[in-house]
């Protein structure tokens, strides 16, 4: 005898797939629209309500242009840094057993969990010019201001933010060296090809694309951050978040030109993010082939 269907009630999880699927991504479109697209509409409004040639104005500052210039030039050593750095610690993790690993990976979250104050304080006592390290590089011979000037220099600001960018490239990285297939590397040695190409043509060939998209990530949260910048070099060093925090703290009150700045800035990430989604839909268009 077959039981009647009229009235059955679906099962709860399929009543509750049909009500995820009735919603889809609605909710996320709305978290969206709420803490990114409003924020970016207040910032275009202001922009519209200042008096004419913002944009001129903003363009023919010569600190606009040098902050640019310093952004960019942050971005990329910091990056470029913490990705060299970032991808031998993630191999080496990816080598240990699975003891070990778990060790190492929940001791790399620890600098995530920093404020940038506490990063720029901890690297002015150790390199500052009174820090630990300086006053033993002078005992050596080393000129003290010499060697505590650099940690509030450009330079020494990526070294600091690469000590915190690191980790979360490793982080990001360990999955991939993980998961290599080390097959055509070893097909490559058996061919008889040296252990540098092979390594080239292989496995750098495979994580490329993911190193690529891994730095513009990193690129983009060097140029954006400023709390490590303030604490540790003022307004010595000269970038972009800095000058639109310097518009409208300490009596400033440029809003409009806090909020144009503040869309170059972004305007300026986003373009780099957006070359590492081309270096990923470039990963995906090869593996589909």
């Amino acid at each position: 005898m077959t039981t009647p269907i009229f009235g059955h009630r679906a099962p709860a999880h399929s009543r509750g797939a049909g009500v995820v699927r009735s919603v889809g991504v609605w909710p996320a479109f709305a978290v969206l629209g709420l803490f990114v697209g409003l924020p970016l509409l207040a910032l275009l409004w202001e922009t519209t309500r200042a008096p004419a040639g913002l944009w001129r104005r903003l363009l023919s500052d010569p600190l606009f242009w040098d902050a640019a210039r310093n952004s960019a030039w942050l971005g990329f050593t910091a990056s470029t840094l913490s990705v060299l750095l970032g991808a031998l610690l993630a191999r080496a993790v990816a080598r240990l057993n699975k003891g070990r690993r778990q060790i190492m990976l929940a001791l790399l979250g620890i600098p995530l969990t920093f404020s940038g104050l506490v990063i720029a304080y901890g690297f002015i006592l150790a390199f500052g010019r009174a820090g630990f390290v300086t006053t033993l590089l002078g005992h050596l011979g080393f000129d003290p201001a010499v060697v505590g000037g650099f940690i509030y220099s450009a330079a020494g600001l990526s070294v600091a933010y690469a000590y915190y960018l690191i980790p979360r490239v490793a982080l990001l990285l360990y999955p991939l060296f993980a998961n290599l297939d080390h097959r055509p590397f070893d097909a490559a040695l058996t061919l008889g090809a040296p252990r540098w190409r092979a390594w080239l043509d292989t496995d750098l060939r495979e994580l490329a694309p993911s190193l690529v998209g891994v730095w513009c990530l990193i690129a983009a949260i060097a140029m954006g951050t400023y709390g490590t910048a303030l604490a540790l070099a003022g307004t010595q060093v000269n970038i972009l978040p800095l000058f639109i925090y310097l518009k409208i703290s300490d009596g400033g009150s440029d809003f409009a030109l806090a909020a144009a700045l503040s869309l170059m800035l972004l305007a300026l990430c986003m373009l780099v993010l957006s070359l590492g989604d081309w270096a990923a839909r470039g990963r995906e268009h090869h593996l589909g082939h």
